[in-house]
């Protein structure tokens, strides 16, 4: 099994994986202040909680959408696990090909997420990560990643309409039991969840008809959960999908 910690701007992305299964994943909070032995015992605490044995792990990967931290995370992943940390970035193979007008800039959550689609799914695929920014991913037929979209994550869009309306208060992302809210709260958490929901379905439609055929569409994220059950399209819920890319990306470089 390998060591696979996806580094975002709200939550680190944890777990333990191999080819046969998924043993955990879990999410710290990104703290831009941790050092590297912080970042170390709360590798080893999450480790020990699921009993994993250190000596059957056979090496790490990250990937980060925050620079600053990157490093203290790859040397504390190897203080606890005595291994090598890969980190996806430039000189790591991936065997995906971006048809953008700057590949580079392309996320390494979003480059993991499309090679585990194409691994394991259907092609065409459509790809929604829903973080602290939704992003949605686009491989065509011939397994290319030609592009996507980036919106406003649900809890971006939740605090700044907290934040702007002196009469609402922060809530929590559970969907009310209907669509027309009889109260604040169910209003904003029918609003939050349901504008999302049809967002989804909309741009499912309108890539699909951009491509001129039906996809696959997956979803993964911490708040796809949320979302996904609201939608009317098909979507696929698959939370360890990143992990898996993660997986196969340090295969294709071991």
């Amino acid at each position: 099994m390998i060591l696979a910690i996806d580094i975002g701007n709200t939550n680190i992305v944890i777990g333990c994986i191999d080819k046969q299964k998924t043993y955990f994943i879990e999410r710290l909070s990104t703290v831009r202040t941790k050092t590297e032995l912080e970042y170390a015992i709360d590798i080893k605490t999450v480790l020990d909680i699921y009993n994993i044995d250190k000596e059957k792990i056979e090496g790490g990967i990250i990937s980060s959408v925050v620079p600053q931290i990157t490093n203290i995370a790859k040397l504390a992943a190897e203080k606890i696990i005595k291994k090598d940390v890969m980190v996806l970035g430039p000189g790591i193979k991936t065997g995906l090909n971006i048809l953008m007008d700057q590949p580079a800039s392309l996320g390494a959550d979003l480059v993991a997420d499309a090679v585990a689609g194409i691994a394991e799914y259907p092609v065409p695929l459509i790809v929604i990560d829903m973080g602290t920014a939704t992003t949605v991913s686009v491989i065509d037929e011939k397994k290319n990643y030609i592009g996507g979209m980036i919106l406003p994550g649900m809890r971006v869009a939740l605090d700044a309409l907290t934040s702007r309306a002196s009469q609402l208060s922060g809530i929590s992302l559970d969907a009310p039991k209907k669509v027309i809210g009889k109260n604040t709260i169910d209003c904003m958490k029918s609003g939050v969840l349901y504008s999302n929901a049809g967002a989804l379905d909309g741009i499912i439609d309108r890539m699909e008809e951009e491509l001129g055929q039906k996809a696959t569409v997956i979803a993964t994220g911490g708040l796809a959960k949320k979302v996904v059950p609201l939608c009317k399209k098909d979507i696929i819920l698959d939370e360890d999908l990143l992990l898996k890319g993660l997986l196969v990306i340090y295969q294709k470089n071991k």
